[in-house]
């Protein structure tokens, strides 16, 4: 097992407690203790007039340990590169991964110093595979592939993870760059696995977005769907293709399946062929 915890960026920024950030919020959304004034307020206007966030952040996670079973389970994936990791919480990728298949080897990116000091106490992989976390910005995708190279095998299948991070990237033609970026690099059999909340559905939506971008550490942006399943161009996307997180293949026991939860944020996963 290794634990390189790399850092990408120079020099590391200080963590700023009087501004809003996105991983934090989540955090104190789920209950967590790693977050400041500036964080819980942002949180609890948000969620005033978004009520069910907080449904949002548990069917996003349920979302991604579906979809990381079935890509280490069903299409025999080893490998995973999970940008904009957040705060670690339960069901992270690696865990998820190596309770199917324990030799995976998974590598977390993000740019919160607080995540980054998280990550190195808590991501840590079973001994047969290795974690590995990147300080790094999902805008600079060349320095996330130097780095992540220290770690996987680019020359075998890797399943490349982007739930709740692509609407950092305002600018619709460069969030298209940065993804064909990625998937440019891997081979063949691998994956991409995409969460995003989407316009035109939820007016309170909408002014969540607006009072985050008013106070926040980062603006974010929504996009219509036909813009999510651009991300998917090239790629064999998978049944039942861009659909809310509930809908994605869920288990028979998911009590989510049937109710029209966080309609919001959609997600889909894609093969290269």
């Amino acid at each position: 097992m290794t634990d390189n915890s790399s850092g990408v960026a120079g020099e590391r920024p200080k963590i700023d407690s009087s501004v809003a950030h996105s991983a934090r919020v989540w955090d104190y959304w789920l209950g967590g203790k790693d977050n400041y004034a500036a964080d819980r307020e942002a949180g609890d206007q948000i969620r005033l007039v978004l009520s069910d966030v907080v449904e949002a952040a548990r069917v996003d996670r349920a979302f991604l340990i579906r979809a990381v079973r079935y890509l280490v389970a069903e299409a025999g994936i080893r490998q995973f590169l999970d940008i904009g990791t957040g705060l670690p919480t339960a069901n992270n990728t690696h865990e998820v991964a190596q309770s199917v298949a324990p030799d995976c080897r998974i590598v977390y990116v993000d740019n919160d110093p607080i995540v980054l000091a998280h990550a190195r106490a808590l991501l840590v992989g079973s001994t047969l595979g290795a974690t590995d976390y990147i300080d790094a910005d999902v805008h600079d995708p060349d320095a996330i592939l130097r780095a992540a190279a220290r770690t996987l095998d680019f020359s075998q299948p890797i399943a490349i993870m982007m739930l709740g991070v692509m609407q950092f990237v305002m600018d619709d033609e460069a969030a298209q760059t940065i993804v064909k970026r990625l998937v440019d690099a891997v081979p063949s059999g691998s994956y991409l696995a995409i969460a995003h909340p989407i316009s035109g559905v939820s007016a309170p939506l909408d002014e969540a977005v607006r009072l985050w971008n008013a106070t926040g550490s980062a603006p974010q942006t929504l996009r219509a769907p036909d813009l999510v399943a651009r991300f998917f161009d090239g790629l064999e996307l998978l049944d039942p293709g861009v659909v809310p997180c509930p809908q994605w293949r869920p288990d028979p026991h998911e009590a989510d399946a049937d109710r029209d939860v966080a309609p919001w944020r959609v997600s889909a996963l894609g093969r290269k062929p």
